[in-house]
């Protein structure tokens, strides 16, 4: 029986600078599905990549003195070894100057245009006289017409989530010379979305999958009515646009990122040696595609891309699920390089092994409302979550275990009610896990992880087996048997979102090849008595540091990571 694909993936950050914490919270939500799903027998592949194109990156390089391709070049590298160091499992983990994108984005488009969806025609634009260039985007910012935020961009308010044109700005400025623009006319090429208005109605109206947020922004969206989307730029860096006589143009950034998603799968199967396959993900009505999005991206996914497939008339299959968060924020303000407000993914790295962040990142998931970090709740969550509930509970177990009964899973002699009863809620909880990550409520899954745990916990203390094995060995046997059945349950369940811990746990139990590769089911297959498991030992460690001194260990490695950088 073929097994069912699924093809997750998560936004593709852009490498300007490296991933935040707010970021990583996508990786990671996509990272935890496509774990589960492996568990779950499914035919997995997890795509992203880094977003190299788009003025965010020219900013940024013409900020530093260096040419694009070199900012890209050594962010891409970086971020291809932090995201190994955190454990994330992409099949795919590519880049938008890869030449595989590159042919797809023009392929597609030139598609487009030929059905009749990709009109050109000449616009107003603003200019920058002193730079001697138009200002699309991120080289523009001013007060959002909107919300009257003052740092709007020219593509996207930030603080209310409207899509804008550089010249609804109010007092324009550009963002290297700070001069006010003129205006000045110039040709591009637009896509038509409002002859996707009823498809896409219907669409997201069905799709009972979309998490609340994307599905309430996007019909609301469609009926204050959709208008063109220009898909070129008057910038040099990115992918050329293959209209006629689009000479100097590239594609917009968000036109062509979306598209990674198809272009990465269709890289990872040609590497493969097996070009077709890539298919089975897109055209096969069976499969799955499942994103994992911040909110602020939620038209690019849930307009633009399934209109993007609609007009190729090639009947690609839609999102099956887009997952938006809401936002993370730092101590109540945006994550900000250069106000150095937030952390990165390299200082968190320095900081706690990944574990740490996994956990705490799934366990405070932004699903329903904007989030804040602090130090105080993330010492609580390690501490009282993972060192003393999780690995309590696992290490008590097998301590005792190696100590009184010789490294060996004591036989089962008879079950309590007790007994009975503790195992039948643990098979009702990796059901609820199993349900709570396909409903993409990743913070709810996360915390029924730890409530096995804490279960367990209970259990031990009810029974006390230190004090009945002086009386009555088998009885004590029967609540140790049982204890380390849940031991084995959480290696399983919690492999999505603390791999290296589930790893370590499992070698521990003395169980063949790895925690990955078992399958879900595995969590309720019992330890036969008389099993060998190996010396217990701590899978996690207090935090002994308070708030204000985990804030200067942070600016301490800060400064050592910029002598570095």
């Amino acid at each position: 029986m073929e097994l069912r694909k699924v093809l997750v993936a998560c936004g593709w950050p852009y490498v300007n600078h490296l991933p935040h914490l707010g970021t990583l919270v996508q990786v990671l939500s996509a990272d935890v599905a496509a774990r589960y799903y492996r568990l779950k027998g499914a035919d997995v592949l997890m795509v992203s990549g880094s977003d190299e194109h788009g003025t965010p990156i020219e900013v940024e390089a013409l900020r530093l003195g260096i040419l694009p391709k070199q900012l890209t070049d050594r962010t891409h590298s970086k971020i291809v070894e932090l995201f190994k160091q955190w454990g994330f499992s992409f099949n795919n983990y590519t880049r938008t100057e890869n030449p595989t994108h590159k042919e797809f984005v023009q392929n597609h488009l030139t598609k487009i245009y030929d059905n009749g969806y990709i009109f050109v025609q000449e616009t107003e634009m603003l200019y920058c006289e002193k730079c001697s260039r138009f200002l699309p985007d991120r080289f523009v910012e001013g007060k959002c017409p909107y919300c009257s935020c003052e740092h709007a961009r020219g593509d996207q308010c930030d603080a209310c989530g409207k899509l804008l044109e550089p010249t609804f700005l109010i007092e324009p400025y550009c963002v290297i010379c700070k001069g006010k623009p003129v205006t000045k006319r110039t040709k591009h090429w637009y896509f038509d979305l409002t002859k996707f208005s009823e498809e896409l109605r219907v669409y997201i109206s069905n799709s009972k999958h979309l998490s609340s947020n994307a599905r309430n922004f996007s019909l609301n969206f469609i009926k204050k009515g959709l208008k063109p989307r220009s898909v070129s730029r008057d910038v040099d860096w990115g992918i050329p646009a293959p209209f006629p006589e689009a000479g100097g143009k590239t594609v917009y950034v968000w036109i062509e990122a979306v598209l990674g998603y198809v272009s990465a799968t269709i890289e990872y199967f040609k590497n493969c040696g097996d070009p077709e396959k890539w298919r089975d993900y897109w055209f096969n009505e069976n499969a799955k595609t499942l994103f994992f999005i911040g909110k602020d991206n939620i038209p690019f996914h849930t307009i633009i891309f399934p209109a993007l497939l609609l007009a190729s008339h090639e009947n690609y299959n839609m999102p099956w699920n887009v997952s938006a968060t809401e936002f993370l924020q730092f101590k109540g303000e945006a994550f900000s390089k250069s106000r150095r407000i937030g952390i990165w993914i390299d200082e968190a790295s320095e900081l706690f092994p990944a574990d740490y962040w996994r956990y705490f990142l799934m366990a405070t998931r932004p699903e329903t409302k904007d989030t804040n970090f602090s130090w105080k709740v993330f010492i609580e969550k390690i501490n009282a979550d993972l060192n003393d509930t999780y690995g309590n509970f696992i290490h008590r177990t097998l301590k005792f275990i190696n100590t009184q009964f010789n490294s060996e899973v004591p036989e089962l002699s008879n079950l309590g009610e007790c007994d009975k009863r503790v195992l039948k809620t643990l098979e009702e909880k990796v059901q609820t896990i199993a349900r709570e990550i396909e409903d993409c409520r990743l913070q709810s899954a996360t915390s029924s992880v730890i409530s096995i745990s804490r279960m367990g916990n209970h259990y031990l203390n009810e029974k006390e087996p230190w004090n009945t094995i002086m009386n009555d060995r088998d009885k004590a046997a029967n609540t140790v048997n049982v204890a380390v059945q849940i031991v084995k349950a959480l290696a399983i369940v919690s492999e999505p979102f603390i791999p290296f811990a589930a790893e370590e746990l499992w070698r521990i139990l003395n169980l063949p090849d790895s925690v990955h590769e078992q399958k879900w089911n595995e969590a309720l297959r019992p330890l036969p008595a008389g099993h060998k498991i190996g010396e217990a030992k701590p899978l996690f460690r207090k935090i002994e540091a308070s708030s204000d001194e985990l804030s200067e260990m942070l600016e301490k490695i800060r400064e050592k990571l910029a002598k570095v950088n």
